[in-house]
């Protein structure tokens, strides 16, 4: 396996404003917009020296090197590191808006694909003001389908990260869009248990159309550091082995109340006494 670590602790996320014009700039961002390049080399210099291999972006981190790859390629390279990996994702649900959010993808994973990234991630499945309607997880599920299709196209891979706030984010919800769909799934450990999952459970179903993940505990409500809340990671990552799983462990953690490279390495001390 190898151990990946998604930078939203260094830059945190907001979503670009553009997108709420048009949802074809409907892109993650940060914080700070741009986000400065010195930033981004601080997140993969900790990332580095904590001991992980990879790393994951939002898609409104690479679009700004779309015309010149080669300088987030040789940032990479210079660390070491990987790029394991870039989310994306879109509501999936609305037929008519699906063309566009294809087409952004389509922009995602072409950029996702000149910096050799490996996974786009997908979150998203939009919840209606008024509830969910049935119809919903198979449009959700059929968005996914053609989500997933593009990416193929490019030679990169595909998962759905189940998300707060989004269709699949309870079991009953989860199930439905699986069932529907032939997607490729990426659990969020602390958000497949805010939803009311067992993430044993998660594993032990759709383990293999799991094929990449996001780590993080959970204590009270809050996202915390491997080993630092109550779910059972170490049992997690044994039934993903036994499974047969050999991917990425990105470890995702959106907040800390340490610095972002203690909390790394707390993370990496962790992986490496269960692993």
């Amino acid at each position: 396996m190898k151990l990946g670590y998604q930078i939203n602790t260094w830059t945190g996320v907001l979503a670009d404003a553009f997108g709420v014009g048009s949802v074809k700039d409907a892109f993650y961002g940060n914080v700070i917009m741009p986000f400065p390049v010195e930033k981004m080399e601080e997140a993969f210099d900790d990332i580095a020296t904590a001991g992980f291999q990879g790393v994951e972006l939002f898609d409104g981190q690479i679009m700004p090197f779309a015309e010149n790859p080669n300088q987030l390629v040789d940032m990479l390279k210079k660390k070491n590191l990987e790029l394991a990996g870039v989310y994306s994702g879109a509501n999936f649900i609305f037929k008519e808006v699906l063309p566009e959010e294809l087409f952004k993808i389509g922009k995602v994973v072409k950029v996702a694909k000149s910096l050799g990234a490996g996974f786009i991630v997908l979150g998203g499945g939009a919840l209606r003001h008024d509830g969910v309607r049935e119809e919903d997880y198979k449009a959700a599920a059929y968005g996914l389908d053609e989500t997933a299709k593009v990416i193929k196209d490019a030679g990169l891979k595909s998962c759905y990260h189940p998300h707060f706030g989004t269709i699949g984010f309870e079991w009953n919800q989860l199930e439905r869009v699986m069932k529907f769909s032939s997607v490729n799934l990426c659990p969020d450990t602390a958000h497949i248990a805010l939803g009311g999952s067992d993430n044993l459970k998660v594993v032990n179903t759709f383990g293999d159309r799991i094929n990449y993940i996001h780590l993080k505990d959970l204590a009270d409500g809050n996202f915390v550091e491997l080993g630092e809340g109550k779910l059972p990671i170490a049992d997690i990552v044994a039934a993903l082995k036994k499974k047969g799983y050999d991917g990425w462990l990105t470890v995702e953690l959106d907040a800390t109340k340490r610095t972002p490279l203690e909390s790394a390495r707390i993370n990496k001390k962790y992986l490496d006494k269960i692993l």
